[in-house]
């Protein structure tokens, strides 16, 4: 009966020991050059953003977006991309709208 118990015991431990640990993995958070690379990526691929030529800049998770683009709903889907990343914490969107023939 000891012995069982001391099994039960110890398979409880193991259990909760590598609970704690996914947990502690996703918990950390991701690194601001891996964040940079990730916002770069969705708005260079985007369709609607082209943002391949906007300046991105990440500090303690917080996006900061310059540049310039044509439409105001480029400017406001950058920052809808930039914020689905997981691990983005606020964008600050400084991108300037300029329209045609204004760069």
């Amino acid at each position: 009966m000891k012995a069982k118990s001391v099994v039960a015991f110890l398979l409880v431990f193991v259990l909760a020991a590598a609970v704690l640990a996914g947990a502690q993995k996703q918990q950390t958070p991701p690194s601001d050059d891996s964040l940079y690379d990730l916002v770069r990526r969705k708005l260079a691929s985007d369709p609607v953003v082209k943002g391949g030529a906007l300046e991105v800049d990440v500090k303690q998770g917080i996006v900061t977006l310059r540049g310039k683009v044509e439409l105001e709903k480029q400017k406001e889907r950058a920052t809808k991309l930039a914020k689905k990343v997981k691990g983005v914490k606020d964008v600050d969107n400084q991108i300037a709208v300029v329209g045609k023939g204004g760069r």
